[in-house]
Order: structure tokens, then sequence, then C-alpha cells
């Protein structure tokens, strides 16, 4: 990168970590290519001042950016040194600021706004479209493909941590070749906890009773706890009422109203014409008892859990 590409003031705003320190990354990435001297500072243990003596002249002179972090964290002392050196900006420094968001620091942002700063959003990814949309961007920047069942795969597996979800993507860009499908997500992470909790979970909502026992016994030799597959019965169920109460529309259009991912509401909507409202209601109690009982409310959680299983799939339409 040139010197260019380095803004002379940058905010980077959000909660989402990630994000968060790629998008450090990236402008302390710039500025060291531009030769400037990168000083980091935390909000927390700031001593006032600071900011003033690292943005003075150095007698070698050359350029300097400095990387406040944890705005949102920061003392006054720190918010009062940033508004002064943001009223009298020093040639050859550049400053990057993050912020995790709430109103405090509020007045530096709004300085930093009003002074044209590159504002870089970093949104949390809380939702399973969010995370979805996550791993369709991860793909897309490394110029690679991943299937609709591929993403739903992997965002079952590893999506409860973005970071991991985020390794995840890395480790199966860089270690295979082609579109990436369930089948080879399946390879690296069919073991984790939340895939064989998703396995038990669609067996049991298709009704096939067997497979559901099968992969539930198999999941539990395997060390999987019972608490997060009723976790994860509950959240079908919940998608499959979600979905069957929302009417029409495109994929697209209810995932945004939802709070869905579109291979979710595709799910659902196929798993839902089985379904009646009785037979969802049936369900969602025999999960609620599970739950309590694998939670310390029964004696065992196993027989619980298979118990819930059998309800369901009787539930069923049709059966």
């Amino acid at each position: 990168m040139t010197a260019a590409a380095v803004p002379p003031l940058a905010l980077v705003s959000g909660p989402e970590e990630v994000l968060v320190e790629r998008a450090v990354a990236r402008l302390v990435g710039a500025a060291r290519a531009s030769g400037a001297d990168v000083i980091r500072i935390d909000a927390a243990g700031y001593e006032p001042g600071a900011l003033a003596m690292h943005a003075s002249p150095s007698l070698f002179g050359g350029t300097t950016c400095l990387v406040v972090r944890g705005l949102h964290e920061s003392p006054d002392e720190l918010q009062l040194d940033l508004l002064a050196l943001l009223g009298a900006p020093v040639e050859d420094v550049s400053i990057v600021v993050t912020h995790g968001g709430g109103m405090k620091g509020k007045k530096v942002l709004d300085t930093l706004k009003k002074l044209g700063a590159e504002v870089i959003e970093c949104p949390a990814i809380k939702s399973d479209r969010d995370k979805s949309d996550f791993v369709l961007k991860e793909f897309a920047r490394a110029r690679r493909k991943i299937t609709s069942d591929g993403v739903r795969a992997l965002v079952e597996a590893v999506g409860k941590d973005v970071r991991e979800l985020a390794s995840a993507c890395a480790q199966l860009i860089a270690d295979t070749e082609g579109p990436v499908d369930d089948a080879v997500v399946d390879t690296y992470h069919g073991g984790k906890v939340e895939a064989s909790g998703f396995r038990v979970a669609d067996a049991a909502v298709a009704g096939q009773a067997g497979e559901a026992l099968r992969l539930l016994r198999h999941a539990i030799a395997s060390g999987v706890d019972p608490v997060p597959i009723v976790a994860v019965l509950a959240s079908q169920l919940r998608q499959l009422i979600k979905v069957g109460s929302a009417g029409r529309g495109s994929s697209a259009q209810l995932a945004k109203t939802l709070g869905l991912a579109p291979w979710q509401v595709d799910r659902a909507r196929r798993a839902v014409g089985h379904w009646t409202a009785d037979g969802l209601a049936v369900a969602l109690q025999a999960v609620a008892a599970a739950d309590f009982e694998v939670k310390g409310g029964g004696r065992d959680p196993v027989y619980a859990v298979e118990r819930a299983i059998l309800t369901i799939t009787r539930a069923r339409a049709g059966h």
C-alpha cells in the first residue's frame, strides 16, 4: 500500500471484535507500508498526556499512526486529550479510533465524523442470517464458492462463535479445492457438538424416530451433553412456527423479516407442511419438559431426550 491509502482519521465502530481486528490490521498495515511508526494506546490504563507526547514531532522526522482502542471504555482524560489533538491536528500523524458502541465518547465520535474520518462499521454478527452472510462474504473474498447447504452445515457446526466461524472458513478455503458443500464441511466439522444436535433435530422433525434415536445415542457416546441437543430441538420447532405463520414471500424476504437465514426458511418450509398447529404445540411441550429434566429436574437426562424425540415424531402429521 502507499501513503495515500492511509486516512488521516479513521473510526472503527461496532461491537464485532473479529471485524474490528481486521479493520485495524488493514489500517495498521497501510500505515506501516507507508513507513509510519504505529503506536497502540488502550483506553484501560491510559495516562493523561500520553496522546500529546506520542503525537509530538520526532527529532528524526517521519510519520506516526496512533491507534486508540476501546473509546467506549475510555476515561475522561483520554477523551479530553483526543479532542485536544483533533482540534489542533499534528502534521504527519494519523489517528485510528475504535468504539464498541454506547454513548460513552460520543463527543469524540461526533468530532471525528465532522472532520471527515473514514468510518468502518463492524456490526454484531448474531443471527444465523448474519452468520450465513458472513460465511458467503469470506468465501467471496477468497474467490471461492460455497453451496447453500455448505453454508448451512458450517453455521450449524461452528456458528456459536464468530471467531471460530472465521477460522473454519479460512481452514476450508486453504485446505480444499473446488466448491465447498455440506459433505466437505462434514468431513472437517461433523463431529462438533452443534452439528450432532442438528442432525438429531433434523431427523426428529422429519418424523424419523429410529434415525433420530440412533443419532442421539451416537452423539451421547461421543461425549455430547443432552442440554444443547434439547436447545436445538426447541430452536428447530420455533423456526417451523415462525415460518409457518409468516405467510407468503420469497425466502430472502421472510429471512430478513424473521431474523433467519434463507436456507433456514427453505428448510422450515419443506418441513412445516407435515405439521399441524396441534402437533407443533405437543412437540414444544415435550421439548419444554425435556429441557427441565436435562437441567437437573429429572433422574435420567438421556431418557428425557429420547422420550421427547418419540413424542415429536408421533406429533408430526401422518404418524
